[in-house]
């Protein structure tokens, strides 16, 4: 989900009165035209291969420095790989396994959680660049059966606008956490092998009242991007899989990227994740390796690799999935989302770390409920990206303190030149 960390209300962060229980145990809180040919994707991925064998001795202290941070916070791992001037650098911090004393895998499978939303938001931009759909349409006209306020258009569940409640839980005006599909606590844990239907969970939020009038507020809702996911479905006739893997994966040769669906198993080598939780006033920890994210699907579902995540963040902002008109309007931030991460645009946070770093970069970051954390950040061009993984151990972690500083300092390791000082938060839209 990736949503806790960057919950707005308008344009000020709002934590639900339940955070720092849910950040603790569920990592969500943290995070929260000339493509390649299939051959040259797998040429590429070969050379990269190559790169990441040499490039792994590099000294990069101030990288290595920085993962360490995460795991001395309480993580239980990281894997980082940065694309740069200097070349690639890939590297891991913490273990594996608990109780284990091998290093987390520096390209093994991970849930990558909202990282999703971002592959989600280009295969929509690219039906539009097809005039297949156009940003303001309407979107019960392409989904009349469920019942949709006739005023929420295509660019409205990009940009989380739309006002429709998060399926995964909401918030009042007041703070006031509003549960929803279980996906917090012990309640997600026992339920964490169910499968979800995208219909069944569309329904279920429209079930709820709306959190505003569409296209008069900012709010992150995972029911947006299903809603997108359903959008790209009825559009094509294909399923999201098969036109992710037509449109993107296989163009880029992304062999480590999947949609799992119902499956449960990180395919390959990974890191292990634990959730750990309150039952019956004892804390507790369960290995969640292995969940069904059906419950997120098109907007946290998906598994990758740092290097997966490299090459597409890296084709996007480079200008090889999108038009350039399109990926300008990706780029557009919303003036009332600011948060952690930035301000949201369609699909990515916009970033302003300030004229003393980089200036504006791209991300999008995320978690699925439990154990697994991902981070995914690009420079205008795509010349340099920071791509990474983390994981939740038994330490008692308060994410909401720790995991900003920690991010903060990594940020400008890979993209300041590791200077001190906060980053700047994203300024509107002018």
């Amino acid at each position: 989900m990736g949503q806790s960390l960057h919950t707005v209300k308008s344009n000020r962060v709002r934590r639900p009165r339940v955070s720092r229980r849910v950040a603790v145990t569920a990592l969500a809180a943290a995070l929260l035209a000339a493509a390649a040919t299939p051959a040259a994707g797998v040429a590429a991925a070969n050379r990269s291969a190559a790169v990441s064998k040499a490039a792994a001795g590099q000294d990069r202290p101030e990288l290595q420095k920085a993962i360490q941070a995460f795991v001395d916070a309480g993580f239980l791992g990281v894997q980082l790989r940065v694309h740069d001037e200097r070349g690639e650098w890939v590297g891991s911090a913490g273990v594996r396994k608990l109780g284990a004393s091998a290093k987390p895998p520096t390209n093994g499978r991970f849930w990558v959680g909202s990282v999703t939303k971002t592959f989600v938001a280009t295969l929509v931009l690219q039906l539009v660049a097809e005039g297949k759909i156009e940003l303001d349409d309407p979107v019960a006209g392409f989904l009349p059966k469920l019942g949709l306020d006739q005023r929420i258009t295509v660019r409205m569940l990009l940009q989380h606008t739309s006002g429709l409640f998060n399926y995964t839980g909401d918030l009042e005006p007041d703070g006031t956490w509003v549960p929803g599909l279980p996906a917090v606590g012990k309640e997600w844990l026992d339920n964490r092998f169910r499968s979800y239907r995208p219909e069944e969970l569309v329904r279920f939020a429209l079930s709820k009242p709306a959190r505003f009038e569409p296209g008069t507020g900012w709010s992150y809702a995972n029911t947006n991007y299903t809603l997108a996911l359903l959008l790209i479905e009825k559009v094509t006739g294909r399923s999201f899989d098969v036109e992710l893997q037509q449109r993107i994966l296989r163009p880029l040769g992304l062999k480590g990227t999947v949609v799992p669906g119902n499956r449960t198993q990180l395919p390959g080598p990974h890191a292990h994740g634990y959730f750990r939780y309150q039952d019956t006033g004892q804390w507790k920890v369960v290995d969640v390796s292995r969940q069904n994210l059906s419950l997120v699907a098109g907007a946290g579902d998906m598994i990758s690799t740092t290097q997966d995540l490299h090459t597409f963040f890296s084709a996007l902002n480079g200008g090889k999935l999108l038009p350039a008109r399109l990926l300008a309007e990706m780029r557009k931030p919303h003036p009332k989302s600011a948060g952690l991460f930035g301000r949201y645009g369609l699909g990515t946070y916009v970033q302003d770390t300030g004229p003393n770093c980089a200036g504006i970069i791209f991300n999008h970051n995320g978690s699925p409920p439990g154990g697994y954390g991902a981070l995914m950040y690009s420079s205008p061009d795509g010349s340099r990206t920071l791509t990474a993984s983390l994981t939740s151990g038994d330490a008692a972690v308060d994410v909401a303190k720790e995991f900003p500083k920690a991010l903060d300092r990594l940020v400008k390791a890979a993209f300041c030149g590791g200077q001190a000082g906060s980053t700047d938060e994203a300024k509107p839209a002018e």
